[in-house]
């Protein structure tokens, strides 16, 4: 028999089709295998918008997702960062109502006639009212806590000597640690401290200033904490809108908080307030504990689209490991300095119309404006509306490329600077009391325009150091809103129209100043010590791993094992010489001459692209005897 024997057949003829058959099923594995992987693909357009077909509408593994859809991009479901947004917006509300509490409590906790004396009115009224003639004598009405003008200043100065203290150190930590939970934990921890106030006062006002102190001190870190949180969650096109939505609670809650502490206190006594904050406050602190996260990668509720969209449009990894903090450039960056200035000027009108207006309106038109909820709080009402507006035109403006972010930024800073410190003119020179409160309210809604201008410049020129250049700026700033009372009484001790003229002249000239300033050396655009570290640069081989030995060669890439760097034999040679090319370099003397691959590195050559490859078989070995030497033919 031609085969030797039909044991011998048999292998020649079923192995190979064996063999034939495992190959199809192999080869259809991969097929099936590849559309699959296609179909996951995610798929850039000119825009680097990012979409993936497979995720979109598929279920994102939790019960609660908060989805919004904005016109940022056209498939991109980008709900978490307005999310974050309008939680820290409620949050920054409750803030500043906590900071509104003592100002309207004190007013009652230290007027003539207490809770106790006004029952005693209420009953010798009924009683009288009944026919009853009563010699009830009621005694005389004493203010529940006697402490005088100077105690009472103090008590309300002493918050801002917390919150000037932890505004740089704040915001170094910010970037450190997760700025949410940071900024979750002061309004927290300062909403806990504000049920501790009405114990405090009835036992003494040095244990008040010691609890505002500690409420300072925690505070003091918030809006640098937020920074924190929009240099990983905020696209570089959506930085005003974000942050803007988030710092138009400050002016929401002064809004708000003034008027609603008002109530609580007439309603159920000048406790009430610090309770019903105390308590709003670790609500909110609870709810953001469990929907707030430090960076979009974290979050289980993000959908894929808006991951990608957020993380591709920041470009640049926003981890704090090993993150070196540049405090020499900062201190020498006249953008940072622009910044510094802008935040003294605007911080200096601002502490001046909310701690003075009242006693100008009564001083120049013996009118009482705290008697009427809606004018007090028109001017911080309007500016409520006009910041995230701001925010909204200035992004869209960016976006489509009419402006640059450095003219944007100068353009709503010094704008809003402008008409505001035209209208403090026209509340200085005016003596009527409508005009002045128009001239007020538009000045107060103007600043609002700045807040897209110095407010969210921090993120433009260091997004990696946005909570440390907030906290050095807001620091300034807080400096500006304690000095600023000093000079208003110094400039109004004979309480004249033409005195308080001199104070808003002032805040005009300071406004002038700023934008000056901040025109001549701001800018939109990061700062050269401000970029990443390269190791922290997204590049195409960093999802590429080595082959355990620490080498990571490249496609064309050969590795020189002569040991020889001087011209030994394997050395790449120029026109035959041996060692022209050194430590990996081309001597600039044979540029014309090199006839090898160009090496960037030392100690290897390349002739193709810069990435990693593996041997890896396109055909599965042949197993079939017959084509091998070992036939027994």
């Amino acid at each position: 028999m031609p085969f030797g024997n039909f044991q011998q057949l048999k292998e020649r003829i079923l192995y190979p089709a064996k063999d034939a058959t495992q190959i199809a099923k192999s080869s259809l594995g991969r097929i099936l295998k590849k559309s699959d992987d296609e179909k996951g693909f995610a798929k850039y357009d000119e825009l680097d918008e990012v979409y993936s077909e497979e995720e979109e509408g598929k279920y994102t593994g939790s019960r609660f997702n908060f989805n919004f859809r904005c016109n940022c991009c056209k498939t991109c479901s980008c709900g978490q960062r307005y999310v974050i947004a309008f939680l820290s917006s409620v949050g920054f509300i409750i803030s500043f109502g906590i900071r509104c509490n003592m100002g309207v409590a004190i007013v009652t906790m230290t007027k003539n006639g207490s809770t106790e004396d006004n029952h005693l009115v209420q009953r010798k009224q009924q009683l009288e009212h009944m026919g009853n003639n009563t010699n009830m004598t009621i005694p005389p009405q004493l203010p529940e806590f006697n402490w005088t003008p100077e105690t009472i200043g103090v008590v309300d100065s002493s918050f801002f000597w917390g919150y000037i203290v932890t505004q740089i150190p704040g915001g170094y930590l910010a970037s450190r640690v997760p700025a949410n939970r940071i900024f979750g934990l002061a309004i927290g921890v300062s909403a806990f401290l504000n049920l501790l106030l009405p114990g405090a006062a009835q036992v003494h006002y040095g244990l008040v200033m010691a609890v505002r102190i500690l409420q300072g001190l925690v505070e003091g870190v918030t809006y640098p904490a937020c920074h924190g949180i929009w240099r990983h969650w905020a696209p570089p096109l959506e930085r005003s809108k974000l942050a803007t939505i988030s710092f138009c609670g400050s002016y929401a809650g002064a809004v708000l908080g003034m008027p609603l502490s008002g109530i609580l206190t007439k309603q159920f006594g000048w406790q009430s307030g610090f309770y019903v904050f105390g308590v709003l406050g670790i609500i909110w602190s609870i709810i953001w504990w469990f929907f707030s996260f430090e960076r979009p990668s974290k979050s289980p509720y993000i959908t894929n689209e808006e991951k990608i969209y957020i993380e591709t449009s920041i470009g640049e990894s926003t981890s704090s490991k090993d993150m070196n903090t540049p405090w020499v450039s900062f201190f020498t960056s006249m953008p940072v300095y622009a910044i510094i200035v802008a935040n003294f000027c605007r911080s200096w009108t601002f502490y001046l119309l909310i701690i003075s207006q009242p006693m100008y309106f009564n001083e120049v038109f013996k009118f009482d404006i705290t008697k009427s909820g809606l004018i007090s709080a028109l001017p911080h009402l309007v500016m409520a509306i006009i910041v995230p507006f701001g925010g909204q035109l200035a992004d869209f403006l960016r976006r489509r490329g009419i402006l640059s972010t450095t003219v944007v930024r100068k353009i709503f800073n010094c704008g809003g600077f402008g008409l505001e410190a035209c209208f403090l003119l026209g509340v200085g020179i005016t003596r009527n009391t409508t005009t002045a409160m128009v001239c007020l309210t538009l000045a107060v809604g103007s600043s609002g325009f700045a807040i897209s201008g110095f407010n969210v410049n921090h993120l433009d020129i260091a997004p990696r150091y946005a909570s440390i250049l907030m906290g050095l700026s807001n620091g300034v700033g807080t400096l500006a809103g304690m000095l600023c009372p000093i000079f208003t009484e110094l400039l109004t001790k004979g309480a004249t129209a033409d005195e308080w003229e001199v104070v808003f002249i002032i805040a005009s000239v300071v406004h002038f100043l700023g934008i000056t300033f901040y025109g001549i050396f701001a800018s939109g655009e990061k700062q050269p010590w401000a970029d990443a570290p390269t190791e922290d640069m997204w590049k195409p081989e960093d999802t590429l791993k080595s082959d355990g030995s620490g080498k990571m060669f490249s496609y064309g890439a050969f590795e020189d094992d002569s040991g020889d760097k001087g011209g030994g034999v394997g050395a790449p040679t120029m026109n035959g010489k041996p060692g022209a090319v050194t430590n990996g370099q081309i001597p600039y003397d044979y540029a014309d001459q090199y006839e090898g691959p160009y090496n960037a590195h030392a100690k290897y050559s390349f002739d193709g692209p810069m990435y990693q490859t593996k041997e890896e078989l396109v055909q599965v070995q042949a197993k079939d005897r017959y084509l091998t030497d070992e036939r027994d033919l």
